[in-house]
């Protein structure tokens, strides 16, 4: 893998190369104090638009997670019933104005990230995504197309103080702070710690934040997608060789963890993180398949609509859930879940304790809500108060009335029961 596709090893370990880099570092510490001190002095200015503003965002360079992140509240906050709305500014959006993001967007004229998010709630229920260079733009474009929304998801922005904010969540992935120098003698964009309301780590926690931290898991789905939406399952792969294309901040694990399901890679290949994919040309044996991860797959598919796309699912602690519903209701005017009531045990991932004749699942339903992992089309089963997806072989629990479309709260379908 070519060396520009990797963090450099200094970022890790603090060895005589983050040490050289180290009075840089201390220059860009003051540049980062001095513009934060602006905005608190208020010679620069924060601008609110109007309803509740979650940050999800990262204090290290390259890829956290946090597009997935904001996927999962956005689901989270749907179920609560609320109307969602998500802003970015879109990297390698090619244009200066504010624009929507639809489903079949070009992610060279929107960005990768908000082009994914679109994808994945383009069979509903609707969540509206703007991009602008300018955060408060897109939001302020969003309320005025979408007046009924209820909050706003800004993906990425935590550095961006022009836009001020109601909750912050840092993510971090599993390498932590790194060698806990700032850029570009380490990994930081800026100190840490620093004030934020949650901290999301795949890793260990990183020290020295009084804030709540949970833990995320990161796996593959069961399924790879075609251009068309249809499902192929991974077990189907094994054993064919495959081409292996990531144009992602961190290559080397989207392919270790297809190595992890069994899969046979023939052949690998980085490209540098948001690579448009407009030049790219296939050099190898067209009869390998092409497999990618979801988000180069938005870029991929109008000219390789043979490429597999395997989702990431994301498993993030129920307990911040929890904690995140109990913030809710002071900025949102929502009635409190009480601890010990069911719905709030469905929220913290444990079984409820359902009355003899409990509530079934209202059927309308049905015409909002897809399979999160192919997007596929669900059967409500009433008997077994279950939520089926043929397409990605999974039954998905009803719980007083209440879909929980989790995959690790998913059980597995027989073959029997698919040929029923």
């Amino acid at each position: 893998m070519p060396a520009w596709h990797v963090a450099p090893a200094y970022w890790q370990k603090r060895g005589l190369a983050a040490w050289a880099l180290w009075p840089l570092a201390q220059l860009y510490r003051a540049l980062v104090a001095a513009r934060r001190g602006l905005y608190r002095a208020g010679w620069l200015k924060a601008q609110h638009p109007g309803r509740p503003v979650i940050v999800v965002g990262n204090v290290i360079a390259g890829g956290a997670g946090k597009t997935p992140v904001v996927i999962a509240l956005a689901r989270h906050l749907q179920a609560r019933g609320l109307r969602v709305g998500v802003i970015a500014r879109g990297h390698g959006h090619s244009r200066r104005d504010c624009r929507a993001v639809l489903p079949d967007s070009p992610a060279s004229a929107v960005g990768d990230e908000p082009a994914l998010i679109a994808r994945h709630f383009a069979n509903g229920p609707a969540v509206p995504v703007f991009v602008a260079r300018r955060r408060i733009s897109a939001a302020r474009a969003l309320l005025a197309a979408h007046p009924d929304t209820d909050v706003l998801l800004c993906d990425d922005g935590l550095q961006h103080l022009a836009l001020r904010r109601d909750l912050e969540i840092c993510v971090f992935n599993d390498q932590g702070l790194g060698n806990g120098f700032l850029q570009p003698a380490g990994p930081l964009r800026e100190p840490w710690p620093r004030s934020v309301d949650f901290v999301l780590h795949a890793g260990a926690a990183p020290g020295g934040s009084p804030a709540p931290a949970f833990g995320v898991q990161r796996s593959l789905a069961p399924c790879a997608l075609r251009s068309d939406g249809a499902a192929v399952p991974l077990a189907r792969l094994q054993g064919q060789p495959l081409h292996a294309l990531a144009a992602v901040a961190r290559p080397g694990e989207f392919f270790a963890m297809l190595q992890a399901r069994g899969l046979t890679l023939a052949h690998t290949e980085a490209l540098p993180d948001h690579d448009d994919l407009q030049r790219w040309e296939r050099m190898t044996d067209p009869r390998l398949t092409l497999i990618c991860t979801e988000k180069d797959a938005v870029k991929l598919w109008p000219l390789h609509p043979d490429a597999l796309a395997v989702p990431l699912v994301l498993h993030i602690d129920p307990g911040f859930f929890a904690a995140l519903d109990a913030w809710l209701p002071a900025r949102l005017a929502m009635p409190e879940i009480a601890p010990g009531s069911d719905a709030a045990a469905i929220i913290a991932g444990t079984e409820p304790t359902l009355p003899e004749n409990h509530r079934p699942m209202d059927p309308k339903l049905l015409e909002l809500l897809v399979c999160p992992v192919t997007k596929g089309p669900l059967r409500y089963d009433r008997a077994a108060q279950e939520l089926i997806s043929r397409s990605a072989r999974l039954a998905y629990p009803v719980r007083d009335g209440i879909p929980v479309l989790l995959e690790n709260e998913a059980r597995p379908l027989t073959d029997e029961e698919l040929e029923q």
